[in-house]
């Protein structure tokens, strides 16, 4: 490629790591390339565009007085284009939303506590611009917002002069600027009016729901900017997914600033990863993911201690590969299903005229989820119908996406329960109001609490069937299960607390070719709704495959539910 110099491109900054990367100095992969080719020949040359210096030099010198860090050159090299790249005609920023898509250990915390700072300062010259920290937990959340607080904390002469300190939020004196954190609960962000929106590793974001929610204030004060900043991860088909997309098409020339239409997009997309997954075994590339890796030994220290583990164990190469390296791996020996077929799962509902069923449920601890749900075989396909009870406490003390239980909870697949525990009445009551409708054959059940469970579903007139659970029954459904989902004859409806419960268990290979479902992560990714449906699976033979009625049949079905 031509390198190209014009007068902006001349800025310290920006020639400083440009000419670190033309000389061998730094290390990048091709999407940076691709970057600098956007820059110099679509961005930086123009006539309309200039350079606020000024602003750029604030942004890094005003926090420099007070953080015990300083902005690594990647990171100066980013602000460039945060703060001074604007309109000549309008003034306004050029780059508005900003893809910063870094390994883990990079410092994007620390440079979101830096930026969220300078943003509420009086050198930002913008009268109440409020920032929002948003991120799917709590504790992620809170991250960048404690190092801001712990800065004004260890300044007295701001601190007791220019800044309010609260629990949940930092108020400039001057400025009337405020600084909060949000998690994924939508409510919270209703009616604000944010000068920017922080999302912090929107790879947990499963759809636009409180991203939406976030966004919708914003535009109202001037300079609006949001920030996406994050490594990869497990979900895929969310946000994240979006956002890489988009950032591709730029770099390809497909959209941009010098485009008009839909083809327009004012992203600055600054990616970081290898450009090859076997690029991993020279840890010279690591900065490629990483370019912080060079500046910060124990980080480097700590990736070789992580790099030498995942030679013999799978599951930390996934982990180094997806959140240092983000190179996500789907490796089929873990992967229930792929992605789109998974999707494909919401293309039906259980037809109307469905009349008997298998239930089925997981009811491992009172105190959490239990997922209960209806097995149905017609006319060659297969439906499930899932409804989860969910402890109130289980989404207080654990790190679940708030996202996806509100839209469950809005569609009606989970409600929360109160009380000291999920009674196991309730989870009975639910399969009597479900026998109005449906013949419900059996329940079926593994042998954890089936001593307490068992006797009221037999009371109330149920068949019970105890069923293994574990690589036994796993290893027999398999073959059928993944013909399934590879066919696109299993079905969930529009159910996304299912599709999440599906892609958080993966496949574990064993000896002499059996498999076994697992729990990808312990607490934050639950997986009931799917082993209800193993459940149901178990039985799966004990339900005949009945097609739709026909005119030929004499009539109408008779339904005969379960008569109490």
């Amino acid at each position: 490629m031509v390198w190209s110099l014009t007068t902006i491109a001349d800025y310290k900054y920006i020639k400083e790591y440009f000419d670190a990367i033309k000389s061998g100095e730094i290390i990048v992969g091709q999407d940076q390339i691709k970057l600098i080719d956007y820059l110099e020949n679509r961005v930086l040359n123009r006539d309309d565009v200039y350079l606020d210096e000024q602003a750029v030099e604030n942004s890094i010198s005003i926090p420099g007085k007070y953080f015990p860090f300083k902005l690594f050159p990647w990171e100066k090299f980013a602000q460039v284009f945060i703060y001074g790249l604007r309109w000549v005609k309008s003034k306004q920023l050029v780059f508005n939303t900003y893809f910063i898509y870094v390994g883990r250990g990079s410092g994007k915390n620390g440079f979101i506590a830096w930026n969220s700072f300078y943003l509420l300062s009086n050198k930002n010259g913008i009268k109440h611009y409020d920032v929002e920290l948003n991120a799917t937990s709590e504790d992620q959340a809170k991250t960048s917002f404690k190092d801001v607080y712990d800065v004004i904390e260890d300044h007295p002469q701001i601190k007791d002069s220019s800044y309010k300190l609260r629990k949940e939020a930092i108020t400039n004196v001057a400025t009337g600027s405020v600084l909060e954190y949000n998690t994924a609960n939508a409510k919270t962000k209703d009616g604000k009016r944010p000068g920017a929106n922080v999302f912090d590793e929107v790879h947990g974001y499963e759809d636009y729901k409180s991203i939406s929610v976030a966004t919708s204030g914003g535009g109202k004060v001037p300079d609006y900017r949001e920030f996406y900043i994050t490594t990869d991860g497990n979900i895929r088909g969310g946000p994240l997914d979006d956002l890489k997309e988009e950032a591709r098409a730029i770099l390809n020339g497909e959209l941009g600033i010098d485009k008009t239409g839909a083809q327009y997009s004012t992203m600055f997309p600054f990616i970081f990863r290898l450009d090859s997954d076997d690029e991993v075994d020279d840890p010279e590339n690591w900065q490629k993911a990483s370019p912080s890796v060079n500046y910060n030994s124990e980080l480097k220290n700590k990736m070789m201690q992580e790099y030498a583990k995942m030679q013999r164990n799978a599951s930390l190469r996934i982990e180094f590969m997806t959140k240092r390296m983000n190179r996500p791996i789907e490796d089929t020996r873990f992967a229930i299903a792929d992605y789109d077929d998974v999707l494909h799962t919401q293309d039906e509902d259980v037809p109307a005229y469905a009349s008997e069923a298998i239930g089925a449920l997981d009811y491992a601890e009172i105190r959490d989820f239990c997922s209960v749900g209806l097995f149905f075989k017609i006319n060659g396909k297969t439906y499930w119908h899932q409804h989860t009870f969910i402890y109130y406490k289980a989404l207080e003390l654990q790190n679940i996406n708030q996202d996806i239980i509100n839209i469950a909870l809005e569609k009606g697949n989970a409600e929360i329960v109160h009380g000291r525990k999920i009674e196991p009445q309730l989870v009975v009551d639910w399969f009597i109001k479900q026998a109005e409708k449906y013949y419900i054959k059996e329940v079926c059940m593994d042998e954890f609490r089936a001593s307490i469970l068992a006797p009221l579903f037999r009371e109330a007139g149920f068949k019970v069937k105890i069923v293994r659970r574990g690589r036994i029954e796993h290893s027999k459904m398999d073959p059928e299960l993944s013909t399934m989902f590879i066919d696109h004859s299993l079905f969930f409806g529009d159910d996304p607390l299912m599709r999440w419960y599906t892609m958080n268990v993966y496949k574990h290979f064993l000896p002499n070719d059996n498999v076994e479902y697992l729990k990808i992560e312990a607490k934050a990714r639950k997986t009931d709704g799917f082993f209800a449906f193993t459940h149901a699976m178990v039985a799966r033979n004990d339900l005949k495959d009945y097609g739709p009625p026909s005119d030929d049949d004499g009539g109408d079905i008779t339904m005969t539910p379960l008569v109490f």
